[in-house]
C-alpha cells in the first residue's frame, strides 16, 4: 500500500508538468507547419513566377486554419480565372492565434494574409512591405505563447518569450 501511495503522489506531482509539456509540442507543432506552408508559399512563388498567398481559411481568422493558393490573386483578374489550391490547414484546436490572429492584414484591402510576389517578397496588395508576426497560445497552458516572426530578408522563426525575451522584440 506504501508503495502504491508514493506512486500515486509522484503521478499527482508530475502530471501538471507533463501537461504543460504536451501542450508546448503541440504548439511548437503548428508553428513549424505554419512555417512550412509559408516557405512553400514562397517557394511556389518563385518557381512559377507568379503571385502565391497564403491566408485563413475562412473571413473570421487564422484560427479556422489557412490555405495556400495561386492565380487570381493580381487586381483585374479575369472572372474565368481558376485559383489553384494546393493544400489547407483545417482549425487548429486547442491552438489559437493570440488577438484573433489581426496581424499579416493588408491596411489598404483590410484583406487577411501574406502575399508572395514572384519574386519571392512579402507584399501586401499595394507593394508594401509585410513584417509582422502571429502569437500562438494554447487553451490548457495559457502562459505558454509562440511568437511566429517574419523578418525584413522573408526568415521565419519562432520565438519563445518565456526563454527568448530579447530575441522576442
Amino acid at each position: 500500500m506504501v508503495v502504491i501511495l508514493i506512486v500515486a503522489i509522484i503521478v499527482m506531482i508530475t502530471m501538471p508538468l507533463l501537461q504543460n509539456q504536451i501542450a508546448a509540442r503541440e504548439i511548437d507543432s503548428v508553428a513549424r507547419r505554419f512555417i512550412t506552408h509559408a516557405h512553400f508559399a514562397r517557394q511556389q512563388a518563385l518557381h512559377l513566377g507568379e503571385q502565391v498567398l497564403l491566408a485563413p481559411a475562412t473571413d473570421s481568422g487564422w484560427d479556422d486554419g489557412w490555405i495556400v493558393q495561386s492565380g487570381c490573386i493580381a487586381k483585374g483578374a479575369k472572372s474565368s480565372c481558376q485559383p489553384q489550391y494546393w493544400f489547407s490547414q483545417g482549425a487548429i484546436d486547442p491552438i489559437y492565434f493570440k488577438g484573433g490572429g489581426r496581424q499579416f492584414v493588408d491596411p489598404h484591402s483590410q484583406k487577411r494574409g501574406i502575399l508572395f510576389t514572384a519574386a519571392g517578397a512579402a507584399k501586401t496588395g499595394q507593394g508594401g512591405f509585410v513584417a509582422n508576426r502571429l502569437i500562438l497560445g494554447h487553451d490548457r497552458a495559457p502562459s505558454l505563447e509562440r511568437q511566429l516572426i517574419l523578418g525584413s530578408g522573408g526568415r521565419w522563426r519562432i520565438c519563445d518569450p518565456a526563454r527568448d525575451a530579447k530575441r522576442c522584440h
